[in-house]
């Protein structure tokens, strides 16, 4: 088992990494014999995953109940965050309780902010069951809610104590989630490491068979990259901005769907490949190196192009809300060569509609 731990200002806590975890003694820290847990999953990972986390934790004597919401990411929003909250207070369940987000990063991220804001905060623990939140939502506490104008715009910095993530959960993972959770993979080796990205070029299809010392590593070095940025920018107000390569489109994509018919993961994808055009335009990146990034999206099988149902001005309705922005300064993350990206403001709209337009 590989173990990283993340070492904060006010709070350290470990990403246990490895395979049939749930078989390890202890593995639940800071869980104790006696103390209370409740365990939130969604209704697909409840056949699949809940009974094994649950008998681990009664087996411990910890007493656990569940609570098991529908799946999808439209239900990521504050009724849901108050019918949970209403559960908990039905249960008398007190500052004591810690939470365990048992999924994907719908999960996750709606587990975190529950618990950042139930009794002005209880404890909880990560068990991302999808690549991309295993690579990425379920590390670095940020939590959150979606609001039909915007995703992700009710939330908060709130860490667990503890990730724990059992590869295993992959071979029950659709493909289709496989693949989405691949473009979180690549937008780290895009912005950070040419190493890794030329790693993923030659070992991408062993990562979609699933081969595990492939996923070890892959998952590992994510965790490790992502590890850096948050320790030196917890709170989001410097180069943690760059993790978000596209996510500005990507989540405008998302939202102007609705949240649904398209993945987290595709929508970052086509968000990757319009600020990859953009920086091509502006002079940044060599074209054989947008080839290199738009052939390893589309070997791996994430979509590139849009639906042309959602025009220039679509884009900039939800672009000009996103998180990123600063005194009404639009903000883009572009990446100049493969391995390294930078924070930009206040791009032509000219260009960006040019690069929209390629996709």
């Amino acid at each position: 088992m590989n173990i990283v731990n993340i070492n904060l200002t006010n709070k350290n806590y470990p990403i246990n990494i490895g395979f049939d975890i749930f078989k390890k003694e202890n593995i639940f820290y800071p869980l104790k014999v006696g103390k209370k847990s409740v365990l939130i999953t969604n209704e697909n990972i409840d056949p699949l995953w809940k009974n094994i986390v649950y008998d681990y934790l009664t087996k411990s004597g910890i007493k656990v109940s569940t609570i098991v919401i529908k799946d999808g990411e439209k239900y990521k929003n504050l009724n849901m965050v108050n019918s949970i909250i209403t559960s908990l207070l039905h249960a008398n369940h007190t500052r004591d309780t810690i939470l365990i987000a048992l999924g994907g990063g719908v999960i996750g991220d709606l587990t975190g902010f529950i618990a950042s804001i139930y009794q002005r905060g209880v404890n909880f623990i990560q068990i991302p069951t999808t690549l991309l939140s295993q690579v990425d939502a379920s590390i670095g506490g940020k939590t959150g809610v979606n609001h039909v104008l915007g995703k992700n715009m009710i939330g908060s910095f709130w860490q667990p104590v503890s990730v724990l993530i059992d590869v295993n959960t992959l071979n029950t993972l659709p493909k289709k989630q496989l693949i989405a959770g691949l473009s979180e993979v690549i937008k780290y080796a895009i912005i950070f490491d040419y190493e890794f990205f030329c790693w993923l070029e030659n070992n991408i299809d062993n990562i979609l068979k699933l081969d595990k010392k492939s996923l070890l590593y892959c998952i590992t070095k994510c965790c490790k990259l992502k590890k850096k940025i948050i320790i030196e920018d917890e709170y989001d107000f410097g180069n943690r901005a760059l993790l978000n390569f596209g996510h500005t489109f990507g989540h405008a994509i998302e939202t102007h769907l609705g949240y649904n018919n398209i993945l987290h993961g595709e929508a970052i994808s086509i968000g990757m490949m319009i600020a990859t055009h953009i920086s091509e335009i502006l002079g940044y990146l060599k074209h054989d190196q947008v080839l290199r990034i738009q052939n390893i999206l589309q070997h791996t099988g994430l979509p590139i192009k849009n639906s042309k149902n959602m025009n220039i001005s679509s884009y900039y309705s939800y672009i000009e809300r996103d998180k990123k922005n600063i005194d009404g300064n639009i903000t883009f993350i572009l990446p100049i060569s493969i391995g390294k990206a930078k924070i930009f403001k206040n791009i032509n709209k000219q260009v960006i509609c040019s690069a929209i337009e390629k996709c």
